[in-house]
């Protein structure tokens, strides 16, 4: 079974319906499955956004969930 994306994994936690999200948002279920299983493929600003209003949670809990770790490189 693949791993999950950080995403993914906020969207498990949840027990959210993909096709439901993808219904209320008019993002593509494959989309969201993309998102949720692929490292490679990065959920854009407009798209956290409609997710978390369809989960009815605030859009920053998603950005800092899968954004978490991300860091500003040294400046030396």
């Amino acid at each position: 079974m693949a791993s999950m994306t950080r995403f993914g994994e906020f969207l498990d936690k949840r027990s959210v319906n993909k096709a439901e999200i993808a219904r209320r948002t008019g993002i593509r279920k494959n989309r969201l499955s993309e998102l949720s299983l692929q490292e490679s493929s990065r959920p854009r600003g407009d798209e956290i956004y409609l997710i978390a209003l369809a989960m009815g949670v605030d859009p920053c809990e998603l950005f800092r969930y899968v954004y978490e770790g991300l860091t500003l490189k040294n400046e030396n």
